[in-house]
């Protein structure tokens, strides 16, 4: 029963797919960042099955587009969207911070989701969809989503609030580093051995960014920085998928 609750917190929190209520509590939160992967799982299934539909090629791309939206809810895009403002403000740290917090979409969240899904939009049309291509998307779905939980669990938080403290703290966060950092390493080999390296290491240089950017501009990681990282990184590595494409890798 503690299983299927951590679990279920974790769709609860970074998806939309209706799970029981429950009261969240120290047992079933405390690996809940292990199961984050699992909604990654689920954005690939739903990818593949759109790429399956005997549907245009444009209405297809777009299906790809959306599907990761309506799947999670847009939560991490409101993070990517917060973050934007942030950044774009030239602020001090504080200040950043203190525009995470604002509940008001600025003018730069709105240029830079725009910008983002037409890049993402055209990415999607540029995808051959085959069994490895999906396999290999799925993978990288649930990599970007341990590298995220990971993050979590092991970079310096910039607040006593939030999200993002709120898991950390809940969490045992040596075991969820063990696993999540277990997990990136068999999926990376396995994306390596299905023609995705490259993926791999775009991942690894989004990740590398996500860190340098957290500690050096607020101070550590929030929530909304971690939503930031996981759409920066999967639209880096669907560039990098069209990439291997290209170049006949896949």
């Amino acid at each position: 029963m503690t299983v299927l609750q951590t679990i279920a917190v974790a769709f609860a929190m970074f998806s939309a797919v209706p799970v029981p209520q429950f009261d969240w509590n120290e047992k079933n939160m405390r690996y809940s960042l292990c199961a984050f992967p699992l909604v990654g799982v689920l954005c690939g299934v739903l990818w593949c099955v759109c790429a399956s539909l005997p549907l245009p090629a444009m209405v297809r791309a777009a299906g790809f587009c959306l599907i990761p939206v309506w799947a999670t809810g847009g939560i991490h895009l409101d993070g990517y969207a917060d973050t934007c403002d942030a950044l774009c403000s030239y602020g001090d740290t504080q200040k950043k911070l203190d525009i995470l917090k604002d509940p008001h979409c600025g003018a730069f969240a709105v240029i830079r989701l725009c910008s983002y899904f037409v890049a993402y939009f055209a990415l999607c049309c540029c995808v051959q969809f085959t069994p490895q291509v999906g396999a290999v998307w799925l993978l990288a779905l649930v990599l970007e989503r341990a590298c995220s939980g990971y993050a979590v669990a092991a970079f310096p938080l910039a607040k006593n609030t939030g999200l993002a403290h709120t898991f950390a703290t809940a969490a045992d966060r040596t075991t969820v580093r063990r696993v999540l950092g277990c997990l990136s390493i068999v999926l990376a080999v396995a994306l390596f051995a299905l023609g995705g390296g490259v993926l791999v290491l775009v991942a690894g240089v989004a990740l590398w960014r996500y860190h340098r950017v957290a500690v050096k501009q607020f101070g550590g990681i929030t929530g909304d920085l971690a939503g930031w990282f996981l759409q920066k990184a999967e639209l880096y590595m669907l560039a990098a998928l069209v990439f291997c494409q290209w170049k006949g890798f896949l």
